[in-house]
């Protein structure tokens, strides 16, 4: 994966885009698809920064393999 790093049981990865439509237009693709898998990330938005944290809670907050398919998922978005 190009964007998404596993730190302190998480996939970690940060967006940056042109402004805030772009921002919001690449949270609103990634939630449709989170929605989808029944897997929500913790994320955070600043302008035109998209913060994304996957681990999965149920499991004791580690990285499994709705972690990785979601990030391949959302890098998908990016290319």
């Amino acid at each position: 994966m190009e964007h998404f790093k596993e730190n302190n049981n998480a996939l970690e990865a940060t967006f940056k885009f042109k402004n805030f439509v772009d921002a919001f237009g690449f949270m609103t693709k990634v939630a449709l698809l989170a929605e989808k898998a029944d897997h929500h990330p913790d994320w955070e938005n600043s302008y035109n920064t998209v913060k994304i944290s996957l681990s999965t809670h149920s499991a004791g907050h580690v990285v499994t393999d709705k972690d990785l398919q979601l990030a391949t998922k959302i890098e998908a978005l990016i290319k």
